[in-house]
């Protein structure tokens, strides 16, 4: 969902503006709580000693109830979010305006009345409010009598709190205040405008970025044939525009490169396809004269001579079939190996492959088995290939299999095919090589010490051909216990 760099950074944003509006919002509403809670205390500073020089609220250690009573009335037809409470010099309430029962404690904290009292920290001064324990707000204070303590002895305290719970929470406050409720509005509106233009301006800076990531996906997808065309400005444009420039010279040299390398690819394969097809005819003559002196010549030989004649023909027969592995290997990769599918018995097949093997297996004394089940249908297939293919496999087996050991060749009918697999008990392949196995001229394994004759092409003409089928090939290897090489052949369906 979020894979493109603009729905990234579109996220990004969003986050930011949401915690960008969350903080303000914040912000405003504790801002504004500490301004009113100032105003109302600065304004209504000597509101408490107003009262207090107006009336008589203690008398001779008594509470004036009548003075109270009228102050309370008073106060109420005025301003009904001031509330009163009368505090003897301990902190103790005695007397209140507030309605019964809503009055949760009995004491108010001295430490903020003598801090208002001081006139020397800054407001707001909260101080604590009877109604709700743990909450505090502004407030205005006098003593008892005025001149107290200096003068006359302390009877009390009038504290007055100047703000009722009507403005307790932040909505409470939000409803009652237009002025707050529309700069609330106002900036809202303004985060969503800036929110929204960053989103369009980084559509506009990205669009390029998406422009030129297409273009090198395409670039991609051609097979490297069609260079990246951009036609933005390189030289007086930005960073973007400079890197769409390079990318465009770099898909050029690339095509280019690419173009070499596939020319080159191509003189290769045909090079060793003529070399190969050209080699083929001188060293069946030399295979011929050689097998020719080995046998009318055995009489006019020594021993040393007839085995280096020998050893001479064994070396042209090895380079014959490199010469004719490499012949077949370069048809495979310039795909000029044509099939010919034809319906055959695959069991037929692999029992004639077994008996051919069997000298080969018999001089290190190794079993063939094969294991197949009955009425088994007709694959299509190209005979011969496959025959190559599964022979390749064969010899493989018998080079890296160990003297008195098996090696089975079974057969398993699929859902439309027909599995084949070559299972042996050799020294098996490492897991880090099993990738490289059927690459040119690898050899295997070489824990047992021999490389037993192998080109190093046989597995890889063997994939080439397995692929041509529209099979892949598997391997399956443990060190010590030996390899399975497996893949399967279409069942024959007539009409085909």
């Amino acid at each position: 969902m979020f894979k493109t760099l603009y729905s990234k950074i579109a996220l990004i944003l969003s986050g930011l503006f949401l915690l960008v509006g969350l903080l303000y919002i914040f912000l405003t509403l504790f801002t504004t709580k500490l301004y009113v809670q100032e105003g109302a205390q600065r304004l209504n500073h000597d509101l408490a000693r107003y009262l207090v020089s107006q009336n008589l609220f203690i008398e001779e250690g008594k509470v004036n109830d009548k003075a109270l009573k009228s102050i309370f009335d008073m106060l109420m037809n005025i301003n009904h979010n001031i509330e009163v409470y009368l505090l003897d010099k301990e902190g103790k309430i005695l007397a209140f305006s507030a309605p019964e029962g809503r009055v949760k404690r009995d004491h108010v904290s001295l430490g903020p009345v003598e801090r208002f009292l001081g006139n020397k920290e800054e407001l707001p001064i909260l101080g604590d409010d009877p109604r709700h324990p743990g909450r505090e707000k502004a407030f205005s204070v006098s003593t008892i009598p005025l001149d107290a303590p200096h003068k006359s002895p302390l009877e009390g305290y009038l504290y007055v709190i100047l703000g009722s719970e009507e403005y307790d929470s932040v909505a409470q406050m939000l409803q009652t205040n237009y002025i707050l409720r529309l700069s609330s509005w106002v900036i809202t509106a303004g985060l969503l405008f800036l929110f929204l233009s960053g989103l369009y301006l980084f559509n506009l800076l990205t669009r390029r970025l998406k422009k030129l990531s297409t273009s090198v996906e395409a670039f991609k997808e051609s097979n490297f044939a069609q260079p990246i065309s951009l036609k933005t400005k390189h030289r007086n444009g930005d960073e973007i525009d400079r890197m769409s420039g390079i990318f465009e010279e770099m898909s050029i040299r690339i095509m280019e490169q690419v173009n070499e390398i596939r020319r080159a690819d191509a003189m290769r394969r045909e090079l060793v396809t003529n070399v190969s097809h050209d080699l083929r005819t001188p060293l069946s003559s030399l295979q011929g004269y050689l097998e020719t002196l080995l046998l009318k010549g055995e009489q006019n030989f020594s021993p040393h001579q007839k085995e280096y004649l020998s050893i001479a023909l064994n070396h042209s027969h090895r380079l014959g079939k490199l010469v004719s592995e490499l012949f077949d290997l370069s048809r495979l990769d310039a795909g000029q190996m044509e099939i010919e599918r034809e319906p055959f018995h695959l069991a037929e097949l692999i029992q004639d492959i077994a008996q051919k093997s069997r000298l080969a297996a018999e001089e290190k004394d190794i079993t063939i088995e094969t294991s197949y089940p009955q009425n088994l249908p007709f694959v299509l297939a190209d005979i011969g290939l496959i025959e190559r293919a599964v022979q390749n496999l064969v010899d493989n087996a018998i080079r890296h299999s160990p003297h008195n050991s098996k090696i089975n060749i079974s057969l398993a009918l699929q859902d439309a095919s027909v599995g084949i697999s070559i299972a042996d008990e050799g020294c098996g392949i490492a897991k880090e090589d099993v990738p490289y196995i059927f690459d040119r001229f690898y050899c295997g394994n070489k824990n047992d010490g021999e490389r037993s004759g192998g080109t190093g092409l046989g597995l890889a003409i063997t994939k080439g051909i397995v692929e041509i089928h529209g099979s892949p090939i598997h391997v399956e290897s443990e060190m010590g216990k030996g390899t399975v090489f497996s893949f399967s052949l279409p069942l024959y369906k007539s009409g085909n």
